[in-house]
């Protein structure tokens, strides 16, 4: 069973180059039945971010803690 969450931003961040705004939600399937898309160090959150706005979690050093999610399924 997978699940599908909704995921943006509690406010702007800007680090390193890298800007993230609330307005750039995320859609994000996971093939687990996991209650968190954070779970497992959030791979397919980090890369919709990348793919969809070109944005490096990594390089921005962001945390987990300043993005919120909505469960969608």
């Amino acid at each position: 069973m997978s699940r599908v969450f909704k995921i943006r931003a509690k406010s702007v961040l800007k680090s390193n180059g890298q800007v993230c705004t609330p307005e750039m939600e995320v859609i994000v399937t996971l093939k687990s039945s996991s209650s968190s898309p954070f779970n497992n160090g959030a791979v397919e959150f980090k890369e919709a971010l990348l793919d969809k706005y070109g944005v490096d979690f990594k390089k921005g050093c962001f945390s987990l803690a300043n993005f919120e999610y909505e469960k969608l399924d």
